[in-house]
């Protein structure tokens, strides 16, 4: 990946500005609880993992924010940054995983050193601790992944599940990172993802910045792709995945999910165990965030539709658990039926292997 999604420098997160992507690259610096909230709600950092981790932060700004002079009321505090920063997008399980990771961390200090600062020390060190879990855990993914892929294959992915959605190395592209650094010469066709186009946007830029062959094409044109058989294999991202398996992604994976099935290609899913969601039972459970109508209507400022048209804006749906090949998670590939496994892999001591670790030590 040619950029770190999110650092913390000088005191503040650094984010690079996907909202300003493919046509500048820019960092901001968010110092307040609010900037991240309004950071991630305006989709200038997005992504599950990148999302979540940003959250993390957010937390410790509020802490470090706070005015409070004992422990308990500085709990308080973070219980209030933590809520509120879980109101900036609903679909997405990264962003409540993270937020109850500092409310836990937060707590356990207090109990073993009631201390004010001592807190406030323990989370950076945890937002910063979760920055460095995120590469391995990307890199784990990729080592994975790469074992279902091989020389010459036309990949299609869909939406943003790259660098840019994670710290560093991305969930679905991670596997076509490594594999083209291996001389694999994968084809990769882009979605463009409409209607914020993040594939289009982003997911090419990053390939292009890596110098992946990458195909841009309209949403609706990867059935015909298929049709001509010039897609081996689908890999996308995940936002959730629920306890039966079900996938709620961007909206338009379903629809990739039942063409790959008709045309026997293989759908996987790249899923981080912090995307794993235990305690909501199937997809239909999950809130889907619904997004404003402009988004449909203009195009990036240039109106497109009839005025006062009614709009219906989800910016996610939910793919069934049979419809997926295969799901690739840090611990290893879970194959369809995977309700069982998915528990255990949640559970699952996390073990480096020694090709990640050689990775994250050289860079």
């Amino acid at each position: 990946m040619p950029v770190k999604t999110i650092r913390w420098d000088d005191d503040r997160i650094v984010i690079i500005d996907q909202s300003r992507l493919p046509l500048e690259t820019a960092y901001i610096s968010l110092d307040t609880c609010d900037q991240v909230w309004e950071a991630i709600r305006r989709l200038k950092v997005r992504g599950a993992p990148a999302i979540g981790l940003t959250a993390a932060f957010g937390v410790y700004l509020a802490a470090r924010a706070s005015k409070a002079t004992e422990v308990e009321e500085l709990l308080s505090d973070i219980d209030r940054a933590a809520k509120y920063l879980a109101t900036a997008r609903p679909t997405a399980v990264n962003l409540f995983w993270a937020l109850r990771r500092m409310q836990k961390c937060a707590r356990q200090k207090a109990a073993a050193i009631p201390d004010v600062e001592t807190v406030k020390a323990a989370l950076l060190a945890e937002a910063q601790s979760m920055i460095q879990e995120d590469n391995a855990v990307c890199l784990s993914i990729g080592y994975h992944g790469l074992t279902l892929l091989r020389p010459g294959m036309n990949l299609l992915t869909h939406c943003n599940a790259g660098g840019l959605g994670t710290a560093q190395w991305g969930t679905a592209l991670a596997p076509i990172y490594l594999a083209h650094e291996q001389g694999y010469s994968l084809r990769v066709y882009v979605d463009e993802t409409r209607p914020v186009l993040q594939g289009a946007r982003l997911t090419a830029w990053e390939l292009q910045q890596a110098g992946v062959h990458a195909v841009l094409i309209c949403d609706n044109m990867a059935g015909f792709l298929m049709q001509r058989g010039r897609i081996d294999a689908i890999i996308v991202g995940t936002d959730r995945v629920t306890a039966n398996g079900d996938v709620v992604n961007k909206i338009g994976t379903y629809s990739l999910a039942v063409l790959a099935r008709h045309h026997g290609i293989p759908f996987y899913v790249a899923a981080p165990r912090s995307s794993i969601d235990l305690e909501t039972s199937k997809g239909e459970m999950v809130t889907i965030e619904e997004r404003d109508a402009d988004e449909i209507t203009s195009a990036f400022g240039v109106r497109t539709a009839p005025q006062d048209i009614e709009v219906y804006n989800p910016a996610f749906d939910v793919t069934p658990a049979e419809l997926v090949t295969a799901m690739i998670t840090e611990v290893g590939i879970l194959r369809h039926p995977c309700e069982v496994s998915l528990a255990e892999a949640k559970h699952t001591a996390f073990k480096m292997s020694e090709a990640v670790r050689k990775r994250l030590e050289d860079t």
